[in-house]
């Protein structure tokens, strides 16, 4: 039981898939950076040329790199939970998967394990869904970089299918740059089929980031500013005599519904990533329910009840705390107590209202073995204790 809870933990997972990816991209890069160092040369003066340098290299050895270099990259952005990032890793993680089965046609245990990861990545894609004008600049940015370091590499290992020959960085730099923005000037050109296949893959990867990274960027800042018009102005106009819940336990799921279906105005509090728990429509704010500032965000100056549903009964004991402090003078708080035991701890913190279900379980059991009526006989005090500890008025 201990474990499955410890597997729905969004953090835990989100950390497990970036462990996965960034696994993937070292098995990527590995074996070619340990042949770069058993053949590099020892001493300077041993140092020739690029082309000679890089000619211990196969010819899928550069590609298989910079993908690995790209994917341990990716696994960092993960963290940040965008989009962007998850939709990344899953197309390099694919790429693997068929360079593996139809090029390399090898290390079918890697290939496994891409399937395995990009499974994963599906399963759990709500965990992503970030948009953030950081997240798609780094992204961008690690994109042209790595075009870049795979076209100037390509271009040096084929330096002699180019007319003119080319055989340093800096005309590599400036035939991929040529590339790249599709200017095609003609004073370097392939004159062998796998130099024109690989000019093509950088003109056709150039145009690709340099589209991806525009929209990327330009979406995210329409999205950013669309959200705060409709959202931050006129749900802060809305979240007036409303209810918080803070939580995506089940309980806090039920309970948002039924407010929600009866009429009343519900603004759910829950940890970044638990959004999808809740339907699309519903008013939710990703953040610390236990943080002063984000229960202001939620409007608790001016709610009706904030509702502490989290799923132990210590995170309840800060959500009051914080709720004492950003609410206003009617609004009333009740939390849930799991444990029994931890009722007299939560009431030092002095809710309204204590909520424990193992005590309402218990009083309408014996209610029902006595045959007494529970239907007619409820009262809220069956459901909520006294929140004011024994002896205080």
């Amino acid at each position: 039981m201990k474990i499955n809870n410890l597997f729905r933990n969004p953090k835990l997972v989100i950390y497990c898939l970036v462990l996965m990816v960034a696994h993937n991209g070292y098995l990527m890069l590995s074996p070619v950076l340990f042949r770069v160092i058993r053949n590099v040369p020892r001493r300077p003066d041993n140092f020739h040329s690029w082309h000679d340098a890089l000619g211990f290299l196969a010819a899928m050895d550069i590609p298989r790199f910079m993908i690995g270099l790209v994917l341990l990259c990716m696994a960092f952005t993960l963290l940040m939970r965008t989009r962007i990032a998850w939709f990344s890793s899953v197309l390099l993680l694919f790429c693997i998967v068929v360079a593996n089965a139809f090029i390399l046609k090898a290390h079918h245990s890697q290939m496994v394990y891409s399937l395995i990861t990009i499974g994963a990545l599906l399963f759990h894609w709500r965990h992503f869904d970030k948009h953030s004008l950081g997240s798609t600049t780094i992204f961008a940015i690690i994109s042209i970089l790595s075009l870049l370091g795979y076209g100037m590499l390509g271009t040096i290992y084929l330096g002699d299918q180019f007319t003119p020959p080319v055989k340093d960085l800096s005309t590599a730099f400036y035939f991929v740059i040529v590339c790249m923005s599709t200017v095609g000037f003609g004073d370097i050109s392939p004159h062998t089929t796998i130099a024109r296949m690989f000019t093509l893959t950088v003109i056709i990867l150039g145009i690709t980031i340099f589209a991806a990274s525009v929209a990327s960027i330009a979406g995210s800042l329409i999205s950013h500013n669309l959200q705060r018009i409709f959202k931050g102005r006129f749900s802060n106009v809305e979240r007036k005599n409303h209810y918080i819940v803070a939580g995506s336990s089940s309980l806090a799921q039920s309970v948002s519904q039924g407010l929600t279906e009866t009429g009343g105005i519900v603004t759910v509090v829950c940890y970044p990533g638990q959004r999808a728990s809740f339907p699309a429509d519903t008013d939710v704010i990703e953040g610390d329910p236990s943080s002063t500032p984000v229960l202001e965000r939620a409007g608790a100056a001016k709610a009706r009840y904030i509702v502490a549903l989290m799923d132990n009964d210590a995170d309840n004991a800060f959500v009051v705390l914080a709720a004492k402090e950003a609410g206003g003078e009617d609004t009333r708080t009740i939390a849930l107590v799991h444990d029994s035991q931890n009722m007299s701890k939560i009431k030092r913190v002095h809710p309204d209202g204590v909520l424990s279900l193992q005590q309402l379980g218990s009083d309408i059991l014996v209610r029902t073995l006595n045959g007494d009526p529970v239907s007619d006989s409820l009262h809220p005090d069956i459901f909520f204790s006294s929140s004011r500890p024994a002896g205080t008025s």
